[in-house]
């Protein structure tokens, strides 16, 4: 899979003239069609996704009963203007309030990023605040209010960010901030700081339950609960970003359920189109109730469009229906059952962290000093794919050197485990060198 075919050298010929980079290099293989867990070249390649494409595609690809409802519904309404609704766009609104009856009220939007930036902008308009706290390993999107909270990557070069943007440390597990202290009294802390930044007008706090981008860092079961304390000491709305976590990845429908706290404000992407551009924010009917009173404006070209509405029904009944969650957890654990078999035969791997089939892997240059090995990482990653294997390290910003591995909830237990066995190789074939 070396891509110096005549036809791939033309391609990259042709890519190099006129695409713009974005973040990185390009992954040498180009893709031509996909299938379930696979993806493949016009020669018939295939390569093994473990990644959901962009962490989204949770059916796996080109899942059958989407290719059909989007054939179907591309064909009869796809696009209305924006103050318009459709049945499938209240019918996707109903099935999320069915799971997260505390918070009825949903908007539909496109990316993660845009959901993000509605959720802020609610936060603000409702509590009249305009700090928003995230944390410092974050990543919640791309543009202003989302970007303005997002710390992992893309800070430097572009100006000030948006006045009032706090970061606080996330727990770290396996890399703690400061030895001796727990995750509550680091907490405590941060807050204290917080507030002396503050000019006593925090309007949100917002959070990933596993940061993904970040290094896969899972925040300790009780800590969502004493962050939703802290917000409500101070009057912030506690915003949750699920595009990774949502829709079972995690094991439960979502990821906040493992700890028992709703948020004021819920975001999902990624995930809830399946691989297609989806998101949502859901609230209550208080806080919808006020922003609606002070005039909230989110008028977009795409909102609450029917044909991925459409596409969030199906996914959710699939997800529902063939107990997707439960596969994920099960799943989940031989696939760390099988990372953990790494570790014990490869020194260079420090860490195996994570939830269901979001797990993380990190490689170390050696495993007292923990100090990550972005290199070795690097090299890994791209081995793997030339073996047929698409894993993604986390390369922007701090936290490189964490695989990050996140495989469609339709994965079968065979390919899980043809993962690992590459996985293997590769690792073996970058040491040998």
């Amino acid at each position: 899979m070396d891509g110096t075919s005549a036809s791939d050298a033309a391609f990259w010929t042709r890519a190099r003239r006129h695409m713009l980079r974005y973040g990185g290099e390009f992954v040498p293989f180009v893709a031509a069609r996909a299938e379930g867990s696979f993806v493949y070249d016009a020669a018939g390649r295939r390569v093994l996704d473990f990644t959901s494409g962009q962490m989204s595609a949770i059916l796996g690809h080109s899942h059958p009963e989407i290719v059909a409802l989007v054939r179907d519904q591309i064909g009869r309404l796809d696009h209305l203007f924006s103050s318009m609704l459709s049945e499938p766009v209240v019918a996707l609104a109903e099935s999320l309030a069915r799971h997260v009856p505390t918070l009825p009220k949903t908007m539909l939007l496109t990316t993660g990023g845009e959901a993000n930036e509605a959720a802020i902008k609610i936060a603000k308009l409702v509590t009249g605040g305009w700090e928003v706290v995230g944390f410092a390993q974050s990543w919640h999107g791309m543009t202003g209010g989302a970007a303005a909270a997002t710390y992992k990557a893309g800070r430097r070069g572009y100006g000030p960010q948006a006045i009032g943007s706090f970061a606080i440390p996330a727990p770290h597990s396996y890399r703690p901030r400061f030895g001796g202290i727990d995750w509550q009294a680091e907490l405590d802390d941060a807050f204290e700081l917080v507030d002396r930044q503050s000019t006593g007008n925090l309007a949100a706090f917002i959070a990933e339950p596993v940061l993904s981008s970040g290094g896969i860092l899972e925040l300790p079961r009780g800590y969502l609960a004493a962050l939703k304390r802290k917000c409500e000491e101070r009057g912030m709305l506690l915003i949750l970003d699920e595009a990774q976590t949502g829709l079972g990845r995690t094991g439960t429908m979502f990821a906040f359920q493992h700890d028992g706290v709703t948020p004021d404000l819920l975001v999902l992407s990624k995930t809830l189109g399946a691989g297609l551009p989806l998101a949502c924010v859901m609230t209550s009917e208080a806080i919808e109730q006020k922003a609606y009173e002070r005039g909230f404006l989110f008028y977009t070209t795409h909102v609450n469009d029917p044909l991925p509405a459409a596409v969030g029904v199906k996914v959710i009944e699939i997800v529902e229906r063939d107990r997707l969650a439960a596969r994920a957890a099960a799943l989940g654990a031989r696939l760390r059952q099988g990372l953990e078999g790494l570790m014990a035969r490869h020194d260079c791997i420090g860490d195996i962290r994570g939830r269901g089939l979001l797990l993380g892997m990190e490689f170390v240059a050696d495993r007292r000093s923990k100090r990550p090995d972005e290199k070795l990482s690097d090299r890994v990653t791209d081995r793997a794919l030339e073996l047929g294997l698409s894993a993604n390290i986390v390369r922007a910003g701090s936290s490189g050197g964490v695989m990050r591995i996140a495989p469609a909830l339709t994965a079968s237990e065979g390919e899980i485990d043809l993962g690992i066995e590459i996985l293997d190789r590769a690792i073996a074939d970058v040491a040998r060198r």
